[in-house]
């Protein structure tokens, strides 16, 4: 029967003193303890076994060598047999070929194994297989299970055996599989079956059933005991850290199982063989019965923050005190509120244990130190530097700052918990008389504003004032603002938050409306522009809405004024931009375009540059005749005047305006355009020009060659004339491939029906979705009409028909060449009639005609009429000089293709004569006109060369008018008189001058060579070109002329004597001064070089007042800078940095406001704390105070920084002299080594020899053998 005693803290300290003595007779260390603890040489270098051992040595050294396990190769081969009565693929006629073959390929890249197949003697199958181990094993299932005929079996164990046949995640039958190549499949957990099925090779079979039925019986021999031990004896069977347990599992090999002190059982489990585990229950029976009669129990009263130490990190305390006295404490848990401890134990032990509980209870001591929480930041200091210190001092101590409490809470051993209490209550102390913080209450809304971009404004308040300021973060909702630092710091920043704050209570917000489309202009490149403005307008804040929100509204907002200011001011520019978003489309041939652009783009540029536009032309591809002029107003008209007069001059183009009331004008463009495009088209693409819808402007314009402008305008007014009247439209439908049929060639057809009928008939355009769709428009009756005669005509066109004519097969080839671009043109024309001619060589003249009855007719009265033409065609030579072909061709031969159009002749050049060719020989010496009795015809010198001969096929009177066509533009030379000494200037820099004039006028001009010295300029090309080139080379001399007048004048020089010391003053900071001086007077000055003699002398050159006006000011500068005085003050060298600022923007800075030049001296100066300055005398007066103002004010800081550099760490440097002052190791002790009882010598520790490190060469010892050979 156990007994309880309790004790309390007051009553133990009683008991105390009898068990002190006790402990220390245990055994206090002695004085030689310290040497006796280092270890022997021999316990830390153990000696090797010598050779000369004894047999039970040599046995050992030999078993040693052979735990050593040997390096195995990774790939490995083995041999699988299959005999022939298993194998699967018997019946083939060639091995290693058909189904067998492709197996084997397929196993070889499903698993990266290697096989090789051969046939046995007896027919069986040998498969040899190489790779890695895993491959192998794969290889061998797959070859078993895909090569070899598969049998079944089936083999019966226990239920509860079978989850150890699976194995942990299967892995066990996985390599039963491999192992045994079968496939095991074992029944389901909630199947009562207890039958395991295997399939494979019948060897396979019996090593799979041998194998599980091993694992079963493996299983019989083992059991599991459950014991129930109350859970207060738990610790006397573990033991300390276990190890009682884990004696008792290696003394028994049974596995047992205690639940941890955290789970609330009593239950332990034994598992392994029977004999084991009934040993093992023995055993913890015997200590659970020996330890229920001799142990007792006391209660103790350990408050509930101490428990903790009690316990230990991980309840390594418990286990000590267990170890050491046997006895077990229990503490309550966390969640209890109890602060009762017991121990349990042998009543010996009890006092020796409970003394150990105290004195673990009693090591921690938890204290507290009372700070405003607002101090806690400032008593951790930067990146925690304050309370380093004192962590470092005394590591043990953890100091804990709860936010929003005003106190500190320390733990830790008592006397260092002590120490750091007071450290930290004088580090508060000192803090609460010289720190102060004050609360301000402002709107959320404006805690952005008083932030600024990027933090300007707060940062800037910070520095200023010295102090820290927490904005609360959006998310807080929260408008108290919190300033922390020094007292007079804190109110000045207080007055000027609130005085922001109230400043921008008064500030005004408003939105002006901007297109978003000149948003992007606004703010400009890298926000160049914006920043511009915000820069004019510091305290207005611009925000512009997300492009995404497609908003047009800016929002400004800041002061009253300002933003009033900046408001006009934004509208300003937005005003320039819609004056200079101004847009006239302009009509142009598309034939002029490249004419408009001019060689390299010349042309446009120009126009673009003298007219500030931006012009945009359509893309060669496209069908848009639109060039599209963008600027303002003014100027844009200037662009498309000149753009116009550019066609006018390349073209009989005219003008013309015609009156239409202006509420008549939508209904003549049509719907998107239709009938205005449709007049365009019939009227051979001329422009008309409507005026801007709303206008009232009644004028209409329409541009093109005359005759067509002409037909426009009758159109027009005809069209107008019906819209007043009374005008019907209807609509009918008919096949696209008609319609061109319909229109008839050059609009024939359609126009007798318009004629007839009055009505107007429009055709889809490419663009247009129905391509089916004709309008009529017109009077009801005309409209009636037309339609009738339209429908009719379709409905004839839908009467597909055959039809046969005779064509002479010499013709043939003319139909069908170019791949049949002839009859492709008669089906385009004629609502697509097939006509089909007969097979080459054939000498077949019949034709056949197929389509619609009126299309077929008009193909073969259009074809009668190309056969005609055929017939009556001729040849003719037209005689023009082989250097003219190319310029009569044109562009890409555009110009010969215009005549074949024009005239419906062919035209054929000859081949290019080699002028490289050797001419033909001589004939023979002819006597009596005779050679070889033969007489022949004496040549004509005046016939033309066959290289001169252009020939033209055609009709007769075609092929003249095409004769005069092409004579027309052979080209012409004119002789020009030109000043030689302007032919330079004519030419320009790199002929860009003369190139310009040739794309220009579109003609060629030759300036005679330098050494000619010939006044004469040759100028070639067409007749009607030739009068505009020499006007405008005539225009270019008298421009010429005029500068060279100019230049003469502007060519005036004059030079000024100036003191080369003022020559950098002249030229100014980056050339600025120099730099308006010469734009000012547009003059030429030249300062001397460097190695020039005469160092004083500046050249100017310009016109004669400019450049004396230019002098005037230069000696003004010089007379100021002769008046400056130089004065040397000494500033500390410490000070020099801070004056001259980032980049020198403090030095700039004195140097504006003072209007005086500063000299700092240059590293490695006699004397460093000079410095010169420069200016006038009551400038410098003003700037050498200012300067000792700043000296003594930053000095103040400087000597601060010097003192508070004296308590930081000391460098690595200070630290190694540190260490040398504790003075040198001792290194690694050893006792009894052999350099201390004999004569060896102690080992070099410094030695690379005798103690190499790792990858560092050694030096090899010299050999008297020389060195040693590999």
């Amino acid at each position: 029967m156990s007994s309880v005693a309790v004790l309390t803290q007051e009553s133990f300290k009683e008991h105390r003193s009898g068990l002190l003595p006790e402990k220390n007779a245990a055994g206090g260390p002695g004085a030689g303890e310290d040497e006796e603890e280092l270890p022997t040489y021999k316990d830390a270098f153990p000696p090797l076994p010598e050779k000369a051992a004894t047999p039970e040595g040599t046995q050992e050294t030999a078993n040693a060598w052979k735990k050593i396990r040997p390096l195995k190769s990774s790939v490995i081969t083995q041999v699988f047999h299959v005999p022939l009565e298993e194998r699967k693929y018997k019946d083939i006629t060639q091995f290693g070929e058909g189904e067998q073959g492709k197996v084997c390929v397929d196993i070889m890249q499903k698993t990266g194994a290697h096989l090789e197949l051969s046939l046995a003697k007896d027919q069986g199958l040998s498969i040899m297989v190489s790779g890695k181990l895993d491959a192998v094993m794969k290889a061998r299932k797959e070859i078993v299970s895909r090569l070899q005929t598969q049998a079944s079996a089936t083999v019966a164990i226990p239920k509860e055996h079978h989850r150890f046949v699976i194995g942990k995640n299967g892995e066990k039958l996985q390599e039963l599989e491999l192992k045994t190549a079968t496939k095991i499949q074992i029944p389901r957990s909630d199947d009562p079956s207890n039958q395991i099925k295997i399939s494979g090779t019948k060897e396979g079979l019996e090593k799979a059933k041998h194998e599980i039925l091993l694992i079963s019986a493996e299983q019989d021999k083992r059991a599991v005991e459950r014991v129930n031990i109350d859970k207060v004896y738990h610790p006397f069977i573990t033991g300390a850290s276990n190890k009682l347990v884990g004696e008792m599992m290696q003394e028994t090999g049974a596995r047992i199982n205690v639940p941890p002190p955290s789970v609330n059982k009593t239950e332990i489990v034994i598992t392994g063989e029977k004999e084991q585990v009934a040993l093992a229950v023995a055993m913890i029976k015997k200590i659970y019965e020996e330890k229920k009669k001799s142990t007792t129990t006391i209660a103790v009263e350990v408050k509930k923050s101490q428990h903790k130490y009690v316990i230990g990190p991980k309840g390594n305390t418990l286990h000590e005190i267990l170890d050491r006295t046997g006895v077990s404490v229990e503490i309550p848990p966390s969640d209890n509120s109890s602060e009762t401890v017991i121990l349990r134990g042998e009543p010996d032990r009890l006092g020796q244990a409970l003394t150990e509980v105290y004195a673990k209870a009693n090591s921690y001591t938890v204290s507290s130190v009372s700070a405003p929480s607002w101090l806690h930041r400032f008593i951790i200091g930067k990146k925690g530097q304050n309370l380093a210190k004192i962590t470092q001092q005394m590591p043990k101590v953890h100091i804990e700052f709860t936010e929003g409490e005003d106190r500190i809470t320390l733990e830790g051993p008592t006397k260092d918990v002590q120490m750091a209490q007071s450290q930290i209550e004088a580090i508060v102390t000192d803090l609460v008389s010289r720190m102060d913080y004050a609360e301000i209450t402002v709107d959320p809304k404006f805690h952005r504003h008083l932030i600024g971009k990027g933090g300007v404004n707060i940062n800037r308040i910070k520095e200023l004032h010295k102090v820290t300021v927490r904005i609360p973060p959006d998310n807080e909702k929260s408008n108290l603002i919190r300033i922390e630092g020094d007292p007079q710091g804190v109110q000045e920043a207080k007055k000027e938050l609130l005085e922001l704050a109230s400043r921008m209570e008064n500030e005004r917000t408003k939105d002006l409306i901007i297109e978003q489309r000149f948003h992007r202009a606004i703010i400009g490149q890298k926000g160049e522009k914006i920043k511009e403005v915000r820069d004019k307008f510091p305290e207005v804040i611009i925000n512009f809405p997300d492009p995404a929100q497609k908003s047009d509204i800016v929002q400004l907002r800041g002061p009253k004024t300002e933003v009033e200011k900046c408001s006009k001011f934004m509208q300003k520019i937005v005003a320039e931009m819609v004056e200079n978003s101004y847009s006239v489309s302009v009509p142009i041939f598309k034939q002029f375009h490249r004419n408009i652009i001019g060689k390299g783009g010349s042309n446009i540029k120009k126009i673009r540059e003298e007219t500030n536009t931006k012009i945009d032309l359509p893309a060669e591809n496209s069908n848009s005749e639109m060039i599209i002029i963008t600027g303002k107003k003014a100027n844009c008209e200037a662009a498309r005047n000149r753009v116009l007069d550019i066609q006018k001059q390349l073209a009989n183009i005219t003008e013309m305006d015609v009156s239409i009331p202006s509420k008549l004008h939508n209904s003549l463009i049509g719907s998107k355009g239709r009938l205005v495009r449709a007049i365009m088209e019939e009227c051979g693409g001329v422009h008309i020009h409507f005026p801007t819808e709303g206008s009232g402007i009644d004028k209409v314009t329409i541009r093109g060659p005359v005759e067509d402008v002409e037909k426009a305008k009758q159109q027009l007014l005809a069209l107008a004339e019906e819209k007043q009247t009374k005008s019907f439209t209807a609509e009918l439908h008919a096949k696209p491939e008609y319609h061109k049929f319909l229109i008839g060639k050059g609009g024939g057809n359609i126009r007798k029906v318009r004629d007839s009928t009055g009505a107007r008939i429009i055709f889809p355009t490419p663009d247009d979705k129905d391509q089916e769709l004709i309008t009529v428009i017109g009077t009801e009756e005309a409209v009636r009409t037309a339609q009738r005669e339209l429908e009719d005509l379709i409905k004839s066109l839908d009467n597909i028909v055959e039809d046969t004519m005779t064509v002479d097969p010499k013709h043939h080839r003319y139909f069908v060449a170019r791949r049949g671009q002839v009859l492709r043109d008669l089906a385009d024309e004629f609502g697509g009639v097939m006509v089909s001619f007969p097979r080459t060589g054939s000498q077949s003249e019949k034709v056949t005609l197929k389509g619609a009855k009126e299309c077929v007719e008009a193909a073969k009265k259009r074809m009668q009429e190309i056969i005609e033409d055929l017939d009556a065609q001729v040849t003719m030579e037209c005689v023009i000089l082989q250097k003219f072909h190319r310029s009569i061709m044109g562009p890409k031969g555009s110009r010969i293709q215009q005549i074949t159009r024009d005239h419906n002749v062919q035209i054929k050049f000859p081949d290019r004569d080699d002028p490289q060719a050797a001419p033909p020989a001589e004939a023979a010496v002819q006597e009596n006109g005779e050679t070889n009795g033969e007489v022949k015809e004496p040549v004509n010198p005046n016939a033309p060369k066959k290289c001169d001969v252009i020939l033209i096929s055609g009709r007769k009177e075609r092929c003249e008018a095409a004769m005069e066509a092409l004579k027309a533009l052979v080209p012409v030379t004119i002789e020009v008189e030109v000043p030689f000494e302007l032919h330079r200037y004519i030419i320009g820099q790199k002929g860009s001058g003369i190139r310009k004039m040739m794309d220009e006028f579109e003609v060629n001009i030759q300036v005679p060579a330098p050494e000619l010295q010939s006044n004469k300029i040759a100028i070639t090309g067409l007749t009607t070109h030739l009068d505009r080139a020499k006007e405008g080379l005539l225009e270019r001399v008298k421009e010429l002329q005029a500068e060279q007048e100019t230049r003469a004048l502007k060519s005036f020089k004059l030079t000024i004597t100036v003191d080369p010391k003022y020559h950098p003053k002249i030229i100014g900071r980056k050339g600025a001064i120099i730099t308006n001086i010469r734009t000012k007077h547009d003059v030429n000055i030249q300062f001397p070089e460097k190695n020039d003699e005469n160092q004083d002398q500046i050249t100017i050159t310009g016109y004669e007042q400019n450049a004396i006006a230019a002098r005037d000011a230069i000696q003004a500068i010089v007379d100021e800078l002769e008046e400056m005085i130089s004065e040397d003050i000494t500033l500390d060298s410490r000070v020099h940095a801070r004056i001259i600022g980032a980049r020198g923007k403090g030095i700039r800075k004195i140097m504006d406001e003072f209007k005086v030049d500063l000299r700092f001296p240059q590293s490695g100066a006699a004397d460093p704390n000079q410095v010169t300055v420069i200016g006038r005398p009551e400038h410098v007066d003003e700037a050498i105070d200012h300067l000792l103002n700043l000296e003594e004010e930053y000095m103040v800081d400087v000597v601060e920084n010097e003192a508070k550099m004296a308590y930081m760490r000391p460098s690595s440097g200070s630290a190694a002299a540190m260490d040398e002052n504790h003075g040198p190791s001792k290194g690694f002790v050893v006792r009894e080594a052999p350099w201390t009882t004999g004569s060896e010598k102690a080992p070099d520790m410094s030695s690379s020899e005798d103690f190499p490190s790792f990858g560092a060469p050694v030096q090899a010892k010299a050999s008297p053998w020389g060195p040693k050979r590999f």
